[in-house]
């Protein structure tokens, strides 16, 4: 006779001549911001395909969900949630119900971003205050957030930060991006130091010129500003790739993956260069 119980994902197998006990682990789960479209889509596309659980978070929830229901249509796998990343308790508020929904919380991809083109003239109060409140309080929040969940369920987590090329050297008319991104390189190597004795690792990841509606906006408003057409304006960032061609979403994601996964364990503070060769540190 065989006597199966259950209990916090143990599973005790029992008959007449042995026991034996077998550990079911379940799937973990990744949070991503941005996930509605563009590099962050395939950053959730990318991590459910490696096994996770997503919560897709977006500001806009139609993207959000569109997403969520393409990567699990019974929402057994991924949700949809709206947030927004400057708004702290939006984000606190996200993270709950990603671990309420799944149970369990186990890695933050911190993606959302906005790139307007900025010359140094131009920059408002309003700007200055939309751009650092999404690209960097959505890190600094997010990490907040995340750091409480993995507190809370007793374990460790991953915290992985969107940068840019931009982050590294310095781009034209990027005044405000770039130096968000900066920013965002900082906080990444304060919270490895902070983090790592709660078994937290953080790290950034840079990506080059992505074909992305981002991308395509700010190569549109360079080329403008300087009188030229939207590939001239392309070309100011992409004429210095070494492999010589634009990144696609996947790329990114396929760095992200590296970094969300077990592979990375022993990497933490560290800035991931996504860009087919532009910068080199």
């Amino acid at each position: 006779m065989i006597k199966i119980r259950y209990n916090e994902n143990v599973y005790k197998i029992y008959t007449n001549d042995f026991q034996m006990e077998v550990t079911i682990m379940a799937k973990q789960v990744a949070f991503v911001t941005g996930a509605g479209q563009g590099i962050g889509e395939a950053i959730a596309t990318r991590l459910h395909d490696d096994g996770f659980r997503v919560a897709v978070v977006d500001l806009n929830i139609d993207n959000a969900e569109k997403v969520a229901k393409k990567l699990s249509p019974d929402g057994s796998e991924a949700i949809g949630i709206k947030a927004d990343v400057s708004d702290r308790d939006s984000v606190f508020a996200a993270v709950d119900k990603a671990v309420d929904t799944f149970g369990d919380f186990n890695v933050i991809v911190n993606n959302a971003g906005l790139g307007p083109t900025t010359p140094i003239d131009t920059i408002t109060p309003d700007q200055f205050k939309l751009v650092y409140g999404v690209n960097v309080g959505g890190v600094l929040w997010g990490a907040q957030a995340a750091h409480q969940a993995f507190k809370k369920l007793g374990h460790g987590g991953k915290i992985i930060n969107a940068t840019s090329q931009a982050g590294v050297v310095g781009n034209p008319n990027l005044a405000l991006y770039s130096g968000t991104k900066f920013a965002v390189r900082g906080i990444t190597q304060v919270l490895a130091r902070d983090l790592a004795e709660e078994g937290i690792t953080a790290n950034a990841y840079a990506p080059g010129i992505v074909k992305t509606p981002m991308m395509f906006d700010i190569a549109h408003q360079v080329g403008k500003n300087a009188g030229k057409d939207d590939e001239w304006g392309m070309q100011t960032f992409a004429k210095d790739i070494a492999l010589k061609r634009l990144s696609e979403p996947e790329d990114v994601a396929a760095a992200v993956s590296f970094l969300a996964g077990k592979d990375s364990n022993y990497v933490t503070g560290q800035t991931l260069i996504v860009d087919g060769g532009m910068q080199f540190q």
